[in-house]
């Protein structure tokens, strides 16, 4: 009997297979389906620290708006149910979720500062999440600020976080660091249970006939696989975190790759926004099949077993292979 099952941030998961952040767990419905279909585990839509600041001072200003103009000031108070805050609702979307569905429910906060905002990280907790993913997504472009500063605030607030809740915290982070080793110790220390690599930065594009820049969302490939393979790779072992891989998720040889790389998870959001929950009993049962064939009894029997630490040439993971890669392209014009 093939054992699928894996440990993630101490969560017992029935396989390695999770849904990452996407608009997919806004829907208790879409959520049932993914857990039917045998996904192990569902991290929540993005909770953003800028709509958390300014939702609660948009109620603010509606709160003391004219109470010095009449003595009935009170009368100026918003309608009850007006001002309806996001946060709030997001927290109550975690709690109904964790009613409909037994897998865990993990929640996701996306900020980069410390703040008040960060009770939510409380609230998420007690609204009964068996984890929270802290996704600090941040593009600098203050040439003020060094790389030491961004990353020393980045760290305080991971400690910030951590300290306030009891759950298992992850933190996700973007390939964009100068020495991300050190950084990943650094986060460890500040206690940091697991990390997620890497976010997908979503690029603007140019309107070149309405001159105005143009959102588009482009969902992502398999070839975006490489680079948190190569990362998990080579920190598998090194440091006392989870790691799970997401980015280019999108079929069994996929997950295979991840958790041979020393990742505890596969984490997916395109793949099933493109081709629904029906995916992943598809890529459960090819993974089981090519198990059963390559004779692996179990998830955790390859974990790491081509990461850095495993392999005979370790130095392919690193300028060895750049060299080898450009040398072995001959076919030129």
């Amino acid at each position: 009997m093939i054992d699928l099952s894996t440990t993630y941030l101490g969560l017992k998961l029935k396989n390695p297979l999770v849904a990452s952040a996407s608009p997919l767990s806004k829907n208790v419905e879409q959520v049932k389906r993914l857990e039917e279909a045998g996904i192990a585990a569902v991290v929540m839509y993005s909770l953003f620290e800028e709509q958390i600041i300014h939702e609660s001072l948009e109620l603010d200003h509606y709160l003391v708006r004219g109470t010095e103009s009449f003595a009935e000031a009170l009368t100026y108070l918003p309608e009850a149910g007006t001002y309806n805050l996001l946060p709030d609702r997001y927290v109550a979307n975690v709690e109904q979720l964790k009613k409909s569905v037994s897998i865990p429910v993990i929640g996701s906060l996306n900020g980069v500062s410390k703040g008040g905002w960060t009770r939510y990280a409380r609230l998420i907790q007690d609204a009964g999440a068996d984890a929270l993913e802290l996704n600090l997504y941040f593009i600098p472009t203050n040439p003020v600020v060094p790389a030491q500063g961004i990353e020393d605030a980045q760290v305080e607030l991971v400690a910030d976080i951590k300290s306030s809740i009891k759950i298992p915290l992850a933190v996700k982070l973007s390939p964009f660091y100068t020495s991300l080793p050190h950084f990943v110790k650094r986060l460890a220390k500040a206690g940091a249970d697991g990390l997620v690599l890497f976010n997908r930065f979503y690029q603007p594009d140019f309107d070149i006939e309405e001159l105005n820049i143009s959102h588009t969302l482009d969902l992502s490939s398999s070839s975006e696989l490489r680079l948190p393979l190569r990362w998990i790779a080579l920190q598998h072992g090194q440091v006392d975190v989870d790691f799970a891989l997401t980015s280019g998720v999108h079929s069994a040889a996929d997950v295979l790759k991840a958790m041979m790389a020393g990742a505890k998870v596969s984490m997916m959001a395109s793949e099933l926004l493109h081709n629904g929950a029906d995916s992943v009993a598809n890529i459960l049962a090819e993974l089981q099949t090519w198990m059963e064939k390559h004779e692996y009894t179990s998830i955790k029997q390859m974990q790491g077993s081509m990461s850095q630490k495993s392999v005979a040439e370790p130095a392919a993971f690193e300028r060895a292979n750049y060299m080898k890669v450009l040398s072995s392209f001959t076919d030129l014009p």
